[in-house]
This record gives structure tokens, C-alpha cells and sequence, in this order.
């Protein structure tokens, strides 16, 4: 059976943490949905593409985490986290998801 794609868990889970941050009102609650999906993608780009592709994935989907803040306050918060999650669902698609499925 195929692996599940990380682009997708990558990009959706920066959208849903930001909705349950959101909407349950408890913004660490967002933050366990950003860790455990951020745990997964690492852990499945270490397998797929080595520790320094999963580092340099890593490393944007953090950036986009914490880069959705300021950028908020400029573009509103939809586009901002709209726009991170296309950023680091894009990059973990073009250095892994696209590679693996060749």
C-alpha cells in the first residue's frame, strides 16, 4: 500500500492548527496539532529523502508557522495561513512526495 503523500498533512495541518487554535479558543491545543504533524512529515522525509531534506522541510514548515504571524497582520489571517500552508505543501512536494512517486 502507498504511503500517504506529506504535502498534504504538511499544508492541512497548518490550516487545522490554526483552526482549532481558532476555534476551541486555546491556542496550545493548535500547537499540539502543528507537533504531532510535524513529527510525522520529519519522520517520513528522514525516510524518504535523509536527514537534511527533512531538516530543510522542517525548517520552512517552523518558518511558515511563525512567519503566519506577522504576515497576519499585514494580509489578514486567512491569507497568511492560506499562503504558509501552499509554501510548505509545495516544497515537501517538489523535494519528496514528487521524487517518491517516480
Amino acid at each position: 500500500m502507498p504511503e500517504l503523500p506529506t504535502a498534504p498533512v504538511a499544508a492541512g495541518s497548518l490550516v487545522a492548527g490554526y483552526l482549532v487554535a481558532r476555534e476551541s479558543g486555546v491556542r496550545p491545543l493548535g500547537g499540539v496539532v502543528l507537533a504531532v504533524a510535524g513529527a510525522w512529515c520529519t519522520r517520513a522525509w528522514v525516510r524518504c529523502a535523509g536527514p537534511v531534506t527533512a531538516g530543510t522541510l522542517l525548517a520552512t514548515y517552523l518558518a511558515g508557522f511563525a512567519g503566519s504571524h506577522p504576515l497576519a497582520k499585514r494580509v489578514g489571517a486567512w491569507p497568511s495561513v492560506l499562503g504558509v500552508a501552499a509554501l510548505s505543501g509545495a516544497a515537501s512536494w517538489a523535494l519528496v512526495d514528487r521524487r517518491s512517486r517516480v
